[in-house]
């Protein structure tokens, strides 16, 4: 079998990239294979029954090596407001999935189920092999609820759950998995150019076009992740209209003929026998189904994505006049509190502070009767205070001992500027301990060690987090450096050093682990 060449990018490999690939992960761009491979290559597709599937150990590991080159993306953002914000969407699918058999204990324990975010602006979410997601800031901009966002996160979970994946690569042999992933790669490195012809050239050869074709997820696979989807989000408490808004959304999008705004068209075609299907089995009617009305909190998580997109100064100067225009006074007050957030985010984002405690006041009164919203304007006032470098004003407004994730990391931020980290090391430790994969987390506490003196707590702490991003060599570097550390220490925390020992072996191990992988090339 002639092997498919695509070297892997000696720089980082951009987000955007991604809105070439479906919605998923595993479907490469039809757009590039001439209608009759299209019809030849399908008849190879496996069956939606067909069994023989790789195993989940083999599908997580796939699934590590290129979620690794996607943490090194100058693109990806861990935005804690935005996470949270979806992260909770996320295990309520998760729970729900559980509760229906959808997700095995199996897959249950040996997938990811990690959410990664992307600045790109273009309307996509994608998964990976193992349980990892990918999610469009684009996307997060458009949805017009959390029952929209949820319909979407369902579809890609489903997808993972019912291991289509799998099915896919399952009966092309050993090879197969590297090969996919060397495909993948070659075609985010592509997307460099955002010309189509790109990909056509790095895409080369009958085998690049037979294994682009094994990438497409069959009609069968794609009306059964839109079931189960629903199903499962409909059970974790999801509005059913949300999914009618969002086939509206994509309907309409689809009569426009994809711009190429919409990728997640192009992965997932909204085709009259998957339109036919929902509406049958769930007896909606896009055009009947009563609206989910605006959130004040949504407008603002949508307002801040539409912002971290990275739009330009032009558009953030227009965002800014926006709370001043005359269709302001016009809109609702979930449209108001959006206004005022991109506005006041925006300002600080060109660092003009001064507008921008102007504006987050007003924002403050306009949310100050909804809870949910009322927080995310405290979170983004104690941003700005941040931002200008009034620390003290910022931890005023947070709560230190607070558990949930955007408000501490916050918090965390203020201590290390105030050289008063004691208050917060207590309780970063304790949410790592808990979620060891949280890089941001593992750096953020590094940053407290650091205004502490305490080195070598902040090295291990920076070692981890390199571990939580699975970049090996870096965390062994780390670990190297904090041994050193303890050797060179005339007082020693045996404790502490015992800890870097049994890590610094156990990373060592993965990075012997991740040379001996053949190359995704």
């Amino acid at each position: 079998m002639p092997r498919l060449t695509l070297h892997r990018p000696t720089k980082s490999l951009p987000m955007p990239a991604l809105r070439s690939l479906c919605a998923t992960f595993l479907i490469a761009s039809q757009v590039l294979l001439p209608v009759p491979a299209l019809a030849q290559m399908q008849q190879i597709l496996p069956g939606m029954g067909d069994g023989g599937e790789m195993t989940a150990s083999a599908e997580r590991h796939l699934g590590d090596q290129i979620a690794r080159e996607l943490y090194r993306d100058t693109d990806y953002i861990d935005d804690p407001v935005i996470a949270a914000y979806v992260q909770d969407i996320w295990q309520r699918l998760l729970t729900a999935a559980r509760a229906r058999g959808e997700l095995t204990p199996e897959l249950d324990e040996r997938f990811a189920w990690t959410v990664l975010l992307g600045r790109d602006r273009n309307i996509n979410a994608f998964a990976l092999p193992g349980g990892y997601l990918g999610l469009n800031l684009g996307l997060v901009a458009v949805v017009g609820s959390r029952d929209e966002l949820a319909t979407v996160l369902g579809h890609e979970l489903s997808h993972v759950t019912q291991r289509h994946i799998s099915r896919i690569m399952s009966k092309q042999g050993k090879q197969m998995p590297l090969m996919i992933a060397g495909l993948i790669l070659g075609m985010i490195a592509a997307g460099k150019s955002r010309n189509g012809d790109a990909g056509q050239a790095v895409i080369m050869g009958s085998q690049a076009l037979f294994m682009q074709n094994q990438l497409s997820f069959s009609r069968d696979m794609e009306r059964e992740a839109d079931r189960i989807g629903f199903g499962v989000m409909t059970q974790a408490g999801f509005a059913p209209q949300g999914a009618a808004a969002m086939f509206e959304k994509l309907q309409y999008a689809s009569r426009l003929n994809d711009n190429g705004s919409y990728p997640y068209l192009r992965s997932h075609p909204l085709t009259t026998e998957r339109i036919s299907d929902m509406q049958g089995r769930f007896q909606f009617r896009m055009d009947a189904a009563p609206p989910v009305p605006l959130a004040m909190d949504h407008a603002m998580i949508a307002s801040r994505a539409r912002v971290l997109t990275r739009p330009g100064v032009d558009v953030l100067r227009l965002w800014i006049e926006s709370a001043s225009s005359g269709e302001f006074a016009k809109s609702s007050p979930a449209q108001q509190a959006g206004t005022l957030y991109a506005a006041a985010l925006s300002a600080k984002e060109m660092r003009d502070y001064k507008s921008a405690r102007t504006l987050v006041e007003r924002l403050v009164a306009r949310t100050a009767e909804d809870p949910a919203a009322a927080k995310q304007a405290r979170w983004l006032s104690a941003e700005i205070e941040l931002a200008a470098g009034a620390a003290p004003k910022a931890a005023v407004l947070l709560d230190a001992k607070s558990k949930e994730r955007p408000e501490m990391m916050l918090a965390a931020e203020a201590a290390t500027a105030m050289r008063q980290p004691a208050p917060m090391i207590p309780v970063l430790r304790d949410w790592v301990a808990a979620n060891p994969r949280d890089a941001t987390a593992w750096r953020t506490l590094a940053n407290l060690y650091g205004a502490q003196n305490d080195t070598l707590r902040a090295v291990r702490a920076d070692a981890e987090a390199n571990v939580a991003i699975l970049d090996y060599p870096a965390a062994r570097d780390r670990f190297k450096a904090a041994q050193e550390l303890v050797r060179q220490s005339r007082v020693v925390d045996h404790y502490e050093a015992s800890i870097i020992d049994t890590r610094a072996r156990t990373v060592e191990a993965l990075v012997k682990e991740q040379a001996a992988e053949p190359p995704l090339k």
